[in-house]
């Protein structure tokens, strides 16, 4: 059976994380699903159609096949998926969810989901899971072969977000290239789970879960450049919209409601400097949870 002219659908569901009747699983690129890979990516997407042709071509780089997971999309997003040489599979959602307990068990399922039909349909060592406007600075791949990499499980990833500023606050126009877009960068520091060895005890677990569970031996290394507050002025009040409507307010929509209408920083959303992508920034940097 073909969706949109695309590939063919998936009818057997994964054991762990049943699909709902809303979704979909296509598959693109099917001699990806044969053979033995060193490490895939997984993704979860909804209406990135701006940036997503330069995401999925720099994550291929790193990857051998990529397995995304359409949240509803509106614009092209999902065509741009099915399109993309490095695209194993894609799960379809047909109906978007805005209610807010909801956003929060969706970000947890739809990466479990993921994670679940990878490795039900294809063979691989390592998962990276990233996000479309994340941009991974380093080797991955010669860090995942050499014989270091056997003393570990799991890898954080040191990202930093990017910040427009009254000099540098011109809109991401598609075509562009995502990686150094953007100047300043502030010194805050997220250490995320990102990449991990596939162990059967590996999943996603409890509430707006960016890192899975049931990884241990974890080292910190490579930087990652992320741009949710810096692709154009539009988009800063959109994602304002989003965690204010879509989100608990306690936790997630007063912060964004008082950041609507300044997008242009002279500092971090954390009263700090701002510093260029450099060991100045590493340097002065300070991790938050």
């Amino acid at each position: 059976m073909n969706i949109l002219g695309f590939g063919d659908l998936f009818t057997r569901k994964p054991e762990r994380t049943p699909l709902l009747r809303s979704e979909r699983i296509l598959v693109c690129n099917k001699a990806l699903l044969k053979g033995k890979h060193l490490l895939i990516g997984i993704t979860r997407v909804r209406n990135e159609s701006l940036i997503l042709q330069d995401t999925l071509d720099y994550v291929s780089a790193h990857v051998d096949a990529i397995v995304a997971y359409d949240d509803a999309s509106t614009d092209d997003t999902l065509s741009i998926l099915q399109s993309h040489p490095k695209m194993a599979l894609v799960i379809q959602n047909s109906s978007w969810d805005s209610d807010t307990g909801a956003r929060l068990l969706a970000e947890t399922r739809h990466r479990d989901l993921l994670l679940e039909v990878a490795r039900t349909r294809l063979n691989f060592q390592w998962t990276l899971c990233f996000d479309a406007d994340e941009r991974i600075v380093g080797d991955l791949r010669s860090f995942i072969a050499n014989a270091s990499a056997g003393k570990c499980n799991g890898v954080r990833i040191r990202l930093f977000d990017a910040y427009m500023t009254p000099a540098d606050q011109a809109p991401f126009v598609r075509g562009q290239t995502l990686l150094g877009f953007r100047r300043f960068f502030g010194p805050e520091r997220r250490d995320i789970l990102m990449l991990w060895r596939n162990l059967p005890r590996v999943r996603y677990q409890g509430l707006d879960a960016r890192e899975p569970t049931g990884v241990d031996q974890v080292v910190t290394d490579f930087y990652c450049q992320h741009y949710g507050k810096a692709i154009s002025l539009q988009q800063w009040e959109e994602t304002c919209d989003y965690y204010v409507k879509h989100f608990p307010f306690e936790t997630y929509g007063r912060k964004w409601l008082a950041r609507k209408a300044n997008a242009v920083h002279i500092q971090s959303d954390f009263s700090r400097p701002l510093f260029e992508w450099s060991n100045e920034l590493f340097d002065n940097s300070v991790r938050i949870d």
